[in-house]
């Protein structure tokens, strides 16, 4: 599904991404792991196409898209839940959930993936027509995940997601995530909360100061020192 070689990134003269490499299959769920400033969220946006490259690929399902800009790339299926949600706070519940689906295979059957982003976050239907920004930071954080299956993704790019929330809502975000997977959606998790993170994915690979450091499976990462002194201080 996504294939990453050689990726580095810049802002300015300081580079945030060295030679950065990964894999994500299909179906299948990888996590990135790190502590603050290691360029998780650089990653996150340079696939995406927020953040351009430079230098390496980006291959999507065969197809480079390292030089494409953001609306492009989620033409080849890919979708992204940024760090803090993002949704629109002036807009309803619906409307940000439409802007989700403005690709034209979207739109052409946004009643039907609306009536299934409602199934699985039943919150969200019972305020559809509430301002996104009355939501408390559970309930917009399923809005914005929500949003970006309105696009129809095949590969979901999932930055932070359980920041600044409760347990008990972060519990329902990864169900939801888990949900998302098991239809055959790909997911690149970015996450903070590391045994979170390795609870969720099949594999990962652990980021250091931009340069990829550890990879493994996930009990391969849970039992590696990297992992275990430079990320959660034992």
């Amino acid at each position: 599904m996504l294939e990453v070689r050689g990726l580095d990134a810049r802002y300015g003269d300081a580079q945030a991404l060295w030679d950065v490499a990964l894999d994500v299959g299909a179906a299948e769920t990888v996590c990135i792991v790190g502590p603050n400033g290691a360029g998780k969220t650089t990653l996150v946006q340079t696939i995406a196409g927020l953040h351009r490259a430079a230098a390496g690929t980006i291959t999507v399902e065969g197809v480079d898209v390292a030089a494409l800009p953001g609306h492009r790339v989620c033409d080849h299926g890919v979708a992204t839940v940024p760090e803090g949600r993002r949704v629109f706070g002036h807009m309803s519940v619906r409307d940000n959930l439409l802007l989700g689906a403005y690709r034209r295979p979207a739109r052409a059957v946004h009643r039907e993936t609306e009536a299934r982003v409602y199934e699985l976050f039943p919150r969200l239907k019972e305020r559809a027509t509430q301002q996104a920004g009355s939501l408390s930071g559970g309930e917009q954080q399923m809005l914005a995940l929500g949003r970006a299956l309105m696009a129809l993704p095949r590969l979901l790019l999932l930055d932070e997601p359980s920041l600044g929330l409760a347990p008990v809502i972060v519990d329902e975000v990864f169900d939801a995530i888990a949900a998302v997977n098991a239809t055959g959606v790909s997911v690149l998790l970015v996450e903070q909360d590391v045994e979170r993170a390795l609870s969720a994915a099949s594999r990962g690979y652990l980021l250091i100061e931009g340069r990829i450091v550890a990879s493994g499976t996930t009990t391969e990462l849970r039992e590696s020192a990297d992992v275990r002194e430079r990320v959660l201080g034992m």
